[in-house]
């Protein structure tokens, strides 16, 4: 199983986005026939083998054993992914990219986007690839906000200037920073 499976088809949104088949994924979580899954959702396995056929069909689901029972051979499934990310690719870009604001909100939504690109890109198999992932919150006042904005830009500016060569391996960094929830301008 993967951490991550990265769906840039329409067939494969189509046949994940139903509330029914996204169950049945989440109890394929760990190898499950359809008559185990049948029995836990209280539905048919005939119902349940529809829905894994067709997440079947589209590699978001993995036969991974087989079983004799009563003279039948049972398939064994489970899921192929933790996670899945919808690309942005599958609706495709309504509209041209535009030069944004680097402090703009598009701008941040179209650096998410060559991100999430970029980590699905990697061999997610390899537990040795370096990388890191911080998040926290910050609480600015609204008077300060803008002075945050610049120093934050500063700082990461001095890094990219003091490891910015030509020699090494190539590492990508984004940093994201965006209001939780609605901002308050009352001071």
């Amino acid at each position: 199983m993967r951490d991550i499976v990265y769906l840039d088809q329409i067939e494969q949104a189509e046949a994940l986005l139903k509330p029914q088949r996204i169950e049945v994924l989440r109890q394929l979580a760990e190898p499950r026939s359809c008559t185990e899954v049948a029995a836990e959702l209280e539905q048919s396995p005939q119902r349940v083998y529809y829905h894994v056929k067709r997440l079947l069909d589209v590699r978001l689901v993995g036969q991974v054993a087989e079983r004799r029972v009563r003279g039948i051979h049972e398939g064994i499934y489970q899921a192929a992914g933790r996670s899945y990310w919808l690309s942005p690719d599958v609706v495709g870009r309504i509209g041209l990219r535009q030069s944004r604001d680097r402090l703009s909100l598009g701008y941040l939504v179209d650096l998410m986007e060559d991100v999430q690109a970029d980590v699905a890109a990697l061999d997610l198999t390899r537990p040795d690839l370096p990388s890191i992932g911080v998040s926290g919150d910050i609480r600015v006042r609204p008077e300060q906000r803008q002075a945050f904005l610049e120093e934050l830009q500063q700082t990461l500016q001095d890094l990219f200037t003091r490891y910015g060569g030509a020699e090494g391996d190539a590492f990508r960094m984004a940093v994201a920073c965006y209001p939780k929830g609605d901002l308050d301008d009352r001071a």
